[in-house]
């Protein structure tokens, strides 16, 4: 009887070791589902690449040089054609109290684009520190000896027009010069560029991280060059979108061809200094040295400093750089004397 108690008792727990390791191996199975199961939702939440001026995340390669166009401000040139396609725009005094943008595109590709107008130095600094195609037409002297010295890859209406540059017939020049990003790309192919080369990235808080964007109440800004006003911008927030509507004269700032709104995610307002060099009213601008500045997002504004990192301009916070919210952006630049208080209104009615 004691034999078969301990064969028994040898069976049994037999049974119970392969029972256990029956159970581990399930569990382990069960593991390696759920790991499968999260590592989905990770892939769900984010994606594999981002844009690198607007933060937005794809599915796909987002590689490619970026173009940086000079588009018309003057009244006469309003409305524009494909600014509510670019990533970035630049707006700053180019002469007088006329400002003038300089509208980078990476993300999206408008097909019309203009008015097109000449190119100043500064202005060529800024896309250099993209590492943009740029594109103008016309110049001033010295913005004439740096694209000639071939500083910056670009093309320019004064050897294209006719050809690269179209003018259109419902206005008048120098109000009246497009091109299209298909001429774009066939110019930079005929002059040999290269359009790979992505631009340096902004940085980006996370899409949770934006909402929860902190500072004072900023429902709308004003932005005033001049006392007679005729470059005067504005901005309004709208909570529904989540963004900035942009207004110039009053009237709301959309596309010509599409009529399709300038909606934005971060207002960047930097003072810098401004030098008048001639009796035109052309202007050497400081994108050096630093300075004040306001930064917009979420219907908050938050005061921070400006620097050139590198050739961006980018805003700064105890020393370090301060993230965007993901989104296109729009950098107002205005003269060091007034300075930002002066020159910037909140929460008008």
């Amino acid at each position: 009887m004691k034999k078969w108690a301990v064969a028994f008792a040898a069976i049994l727990l037999l049974l119970s070791g392969c029972s256990d390791k029956e159970t581990v191996k399930e569990q382990g199975k069960k593991e390696k589902t759920v790991n499968k199961a999260e590592k989905k939702e990770d892939e769900k939440q984010g994606t594999p690449y981002f844009y690198p001026l607007t933060g937005i995340g794809s599915e796909t390669k987002t590689d490619g040089r970026a173009v940086a166009v000079m588009i018309n401000n003057h009244p006469k040139a309003r409305p524009q054609s494909g600014l509510n396609k670019a990533d970035i725009v630049y707006e700053v005094l180019a002469e007088g109290d006329i400002t003038r943008f300089l509208a980078v595109f990476q993300s999206e590709k408008p097909e019309n684009i203009g008015p097109v107008r000449s190119a100043r130095n500064y202005y060529i600094d800024l896309a250099k520190g993209l590492n943009a195609l740029y594109i103008a037409h016309g110049w001033s002297e010295e913005a004439k000896k740096i694209l000639t010295a071939n500083y910056i890859d670009n093309i320019n209406g004064m050897v294209y027009d006719g050809t690269l540059f179209k003018r259109s017939s419902t206005r008048k020049a120098p109000h009246n010069s497009y091109i299209t990003y298909e001429k774009v790309l066939k110019g930079a192919e005929q002059k040999k560029y290269s359009m790979e080369k992505s631009p340096p990235s902004f940085k980006f808080l996370s899409e949770e991280q934006g909402k929860k964007v902190t500072g004072e109440e900023a429902k709308s800004v004003k932005i005033s060059y001049s006392k007679g006003g005729i470059s005067d911008s504005s901005f309004e927030y709208d909570a529904a979108l989540g963004k900035y509507k942009r207004y110039s004269g009053g009237e709301q700032t959309v596309d010509l061809d599409t009529n399709d709104p300038i909606l934005l995610n971060n207002i960047f307002i930097i003072e810098a200094n401004h030098q008048v060099i001639d009796s035109v009213g052309r202007r050497d601008i400081d994108f050096k040295s630093g300075g004040k500045a306001y930064l917009l997002q979420m219907g908050k504004v938050n005061e921070v400093e400006w620097a050139n990192k590198n050739g961006q301009i980018v805003p700064i916070k105890d020393g370090v750089e301060v993230p965007l919210v993901q989104g296109k952006t729009w950098v107002n630049v205005v003269p060091a004397s007034p300075g930002l208080q002066q020159s910037v209104s909140f929460n008008l009615k």
